[in-house]
């Protein structure tokens, strides 16, 4: 698992490291040979420079380039520096030697407003912002970034993307009049090491890659953790002969109704979460959906519950056999908002003692209660919101949420006792202790049903991985890597959640191998 740190773990622990007797001035030489070392070069290169230490890493990197025999030029936006920053600047342009003569040309040095156009250059370094920026972007800046975007140059960003927030990878401006607000980069060299902006919400669609380097900054305070498949593996090895269906537990689908197509989707979270492992997949929904999933479905049990018109009926002794001795409960995929469905979730908060996993019509009916009955459950929560949803549960706006969405669940999850699975371009998974993020998933998993696989998938894992957090991260990294896999063999605008599904034996199976 590799470590995400807040901007201000990483202010904190920047700082201890100096305090510890390596100096800034080192630890910048350090972040500007890791940015030569990550990158082909393509000359001439242009480093664009704001006023900070970010500039600084760049003004290492542009004596290493010239040093190198790679053209490059520095373009300022102030004639303004921070104190290592001005040390190396002047490495770049102090060139004479101690008789008074002059062994190299010092590197080309040139100001924003003196520029045109950045297209004559192959391979353009934002070195604007670090990852304390906030705010909106404006003026020189604003400039900057919008000649950088339309350079059609590579693009390098160091540290975090100029105008993209470290915390919560929003942009300041995002209107289609305004541009996208920060840099859109090729790759970005995230230093020490990755940041919560480097995922979250606008992350992925203004940095094709990103890569880390570690220059010996430690955290002081606790990181979040960045999901790789290492760290839930052993689970996905070849099954032991001695064992049976119940060794890897029995889980229990409830939901569904007539009017969301519920036989449908009923059966793509039991394919979901057969595919991730359950042992028994049961499948509580309508009895008037019981005939249209039926052909749907072959390896899952099918409980139907007494209903009406279409929706599942409160009926207690029914209840209480279907989730009798299974590990896990998936409750809420098209289920409804009646009063009697409210009923049922009421009833499996106060009596059952599993894993549920409450997604869908089954949080919206979640965030009407009490809040006191969801922190005296019974059973151990997982709750799957997207950030509508969350809005519902917590109160709060949508834009309160986006720009600080992990401190959000981790609030959240503290004070319920529920692990919160928040989903979005990557996924917050968090119980207010442990806080972590997974990266996979695509564009084209933005489609109907998406939410019921993945609630599938974990219906299963959380039932043979009993480290809970974990196994909800776990779950959450399939789902995604499904999705990314399934938009390769298909389109990220033609894939349904159906081709999620297909996908999670090949990842699971390349899961187990590492």
């Amino acid at each position: 698992m590799k470590d995400i740190l807040s901007v201000e773990n990483m202010r904190k622990s920047d700082a201890s490291t100096i305090k510890g007797g390596v100096s800034g001035r080192e630890l910048m030489a350090r972040a500007g040979k890791a940015i030569f070392d990550s990158v082909e070069w393509k000359a001439p290169v242009a480093i664009v420079c704001g006023v900070g230490n970010n500039a600084g890493d760049g003004y290492v990197l542009a004596k290493l380039l010239k040093d190198g025999g790679i053209d490059c030029t520095i373009i300022l936006l102030e004639d303004r520096f921070s104190e290592d920053g001005r040390y190396y600047f002047d490495r770049c342009v102090d060139v004479g030697t101690p008789d008074g003569t002059t062994d190299e040309e010092s590197i080309e040095v040139c100001f924003i407003e003196d520029i045109e156009s950045l297209s004559k250059y192959g391979t353009i370094v934002d070195c604007i912002f670090g990852t304390g920026f906030r705010g909106e972007v404006k003026g020189k800046a604003k400039t900057a970034i919008e000649m950088i975007n339309v350079s059609g140059a590579y693009v390098v960003a160091v540290d975090i993307n100029s105008g993209l927030n470290g915390d919560s990878g929003m942009c300041a401006v995002t209107s289609e009049k305004d541009g996208v607000g920060c840099v859109v980069s090729n790759v970005t060299i995230s230093i020490g090491s990755f940041k919560p902006g480097h995922f979250l919400n606008m992350a992925k669609d203004v940095m094709k890659d990103k890569v880390n380097c570690d220059i010996g900054i430690r955290p002081i305070e606790k990181p979040y953790g960045l999901v790789e498949p290492k760290d839930f593996s052993e689970y996905f090895n070849t099954r032991k002969n001695f064992s049976n269906k119940g060794t890897y537990g029995y889980t229990v689908i409830i939901g569904g109704s007539k009017k969301y197509s519920g036989a449908l989707r009923l059966a793509c979270m039991a394919n979901a979460a057969m595919r991730s492992g359950a042992g028994v997949v049961k499948v509580g929904l309508p009895n008037s959906l019981y005939h249209d999933l039926i052909p749907l479905i072959l390896e899952s049990t099918i409980f139907p519950l007494s209903d009406n018109d279409g929706e599942i009926a409160f009926n207690e002794s029914e209840l209480k056999e279907l989730v009798s001795n299974v590990k896990t409960v998936a409750f809420g995929m098209g289920i409804g908002l009646n009063s009697e469905i409210s009923k049922c979730l009421e009833y499996l908060l106060g009596n059952y003692t599993g894993i549920m996993i409450v997604d869908a019509d089954g949080l919206n009916l979640l965030s009407k209660f009490d809040r006191e009955m969801i922190r005296h459950s019974k059973c151990k929560l997982v709750l799957t919101p997207h950030i509508k949803e969350f809005e519902r549960l917590t109160g709060a706006t949508k834009d309160e949420i986006l720009v600080n969405p992990i401190k959000m669940a981790e609030t959240y999850a503290l004070d319920t006792g529920a692990i919160v699975l928040l989903k979005g371009p990557s996924t917050i998974i968090t119980d207010g202790v442990r806080t972590y993020i997974t990266d996979a998933g695509c564009s084209g998993m933005a489609t109907a049903g998406s939410g019921d696989v993945l609630s599938g998938i974990l219906s299963a894992v959380c039932s043979y991985i009993p480290d809970i957090p974990l196994a909800v991260a776990a779950g959450a990294y399939i789902n995604g890597k499904a999705g990314e896999l399934a938009q390769k063999k298909t389109n990220s605008v033609s894939m349904t959640a159906g081709d999620t599904v297909s996908c999670i034996a090949d990842i699971i199976s390349e899961i187990g191998q590492k």
